[in-house]
């Protein structure tokens, strides 16, 4: 990942506007900024969510609240609790993510 060509700034997210986006089970919510090529989110997955894909990006990816599970397509899975982090690259291991109890990420990629 390049950052170039980002001047310093800072992010009220709560100014950020909110979407919906889809899943199997539940919903989930991001407040999206582009800067460059790098996208940063702040992303609300409420309780019982289960995504509906599986996803080849590469992330960088902190849980803020509450607790994600995140199954690899190789079986294994990884809970995140407040303060834990994942980090996969572009086209590494293909992974889609459950929060039984709900969970508030924030994401780079």
């Amino acid at each position: 990942m390049q950052m170039n060509e980002i001047p310093f700034g800072t992010t009220d997210w709560s100014n950020v506007e909110r979407t919906e986006h889809s899943a199997l089970k539940g919903k989930a919510f991001w407040r999206t900024r582009k800067f460059g090529d790098v996208r940063v989110r702040i992303v609300e997955y409420t309780p019982g969510y289960v995504s509906d894909h599986w996803c080849n990006k590469g992330h960088i990816l902190l849980c803020l609240e509450g607790e994600l599970h995140t199954e690899l397509d190789n079986g294994s899975v990884h809970v995140l609790l407040p303060g834990m982090s994942y980090q996969v690259a572009d086209g590494a291991e293909a992974h889609r993510s459950t929060s039984p109890s709900g969970a508030k990420l924030f994401v780079v990629d």
